[in-house]
């Protein structure tokens, strides 16, 4: 396998139920060298000696423990009949889940699958948020930039119909920062946000996919965040997302998940704490304000 490459592996007839959780194990027989990894994971990854592909005991996976993912990208399910196809959540670390309780699936796309199965909607729903990514800036440590990587995260995934796009907040937080090892932050404008949306609207419309902006939700008081210079460019954005008639439908968390009694922070029953992401209760919120967007 050549590095950097992807490969799927040939079908498995494995009958699963909507909302079913999978284990999947591996085998290396010898080292592998650095492994691809999803850092936040929020699900318990065990490492063990030896062959344990057949093994299902617990008490097999004694050793170290992360809440990491290593080599595997992902799973695809072959749909019934009656499977309308997939919702693509695209974005950064709001989207991948930090915040919510690790081990309890309650991401915000976790909750939206819930939502759209307990509404009797046959939609598949796939997580392509990254923790730390940008729009438009490449990160050694947090992925290609959005607007590259979006055609194949996002529209190259099985079946994908809606992508549901909540990007942005790392651009406007981390601009002017210098190169720690992840890569430079450069400072960026409102306009060149806009641009970098119009782009991923442009992409989606042209694969006939229907493509959702959500608007970026409250940062008041998140250290490094939070100046009245970012503060302007988030406005300015969120205003062009949700009045701008670009994107096919706009979900406009920057209000759902705002404080009633200061717009510019989180409520504080949504807060994680850093007041920048949302804990299991505001990914609930966000759930549901995105399940009524999609038709």
């Amino acid at each position: 396998m050549p590095v950097g490459a992807e490969l799927t592996s040939d079908p498995v007839r494995l009958p699963v139920r909507a909302l079913e959780a999978l284990t999947v194990t591996l085998y290396f027989a010898g080292p592998t060298g650095p492994a691809t990894f999803h850092q936040s994971g929020l699900t318990s990854t065990y490492r063990a000696t030896g062959d344990h592909r057949f093994d299902h005991r617990a008490a097999a996976f004694t050793g170290e423990t992360s809440q990491s993912w290593y080599h595997l990208a992902g799973v695809d399910v072959a749909g019934s009949p009656r499977t309308r196809g997939t919702v693509v959540t695209f974005g950064d670390s709001q989207t991948d889940g930090y915040g919510s309780t690790p081990d309890a699936d309650n991401r915000y796309p976790d909750q939206l699958a819930e939502q759209l199965v307990g509404a009797g909607r046959p939609l598949a729903v796939a997580n392509a948020g990254i923790g730390g990514n940008k729009l438009l800036a490449d990160s050694t440590c947090y992925g290609e930039r959005g607007v590259t990587r979006f055609r194949r995260d996002a529209l190259g995934q099985p079946g994908v119909r809606v992508a549901v796009v909540l990007i942005g907040i790392n651009d406007i937080g981390g601009g002017g920062y210098p190169d720690f090892g992840c890569g430079a932050s450069p400072v960026v404008t409102a306009g060149q946000l806009i641009d970098g949306h119009r782009a991923l609207i442009r992409a989606a419309r042209a694969e006939r996919v229907t493509v959702i902006g959500v608007t970026i939700p409250p940062m008041k008081n998140a250290i490094g965040y939070d100046t009245a210079s970012n503060e302007k460019i988030r406005d300015e954005v969120n205003r062009w997302i949700r009045d701008g008639g670009e994107y096919d439908a706009v979900v406009d968390l920057d209000r759902v998940l705002a404080d009633p009694a200061d717009p510019d922070a989180l409520r504080p029953a949504y807060d994680h704490g850093d007041h920048l992401h949302f804990n299991d209760a505001g990914a609930t919120a966000a759930a549901a304000a995105v399940a009524a967007r999609i038709r």
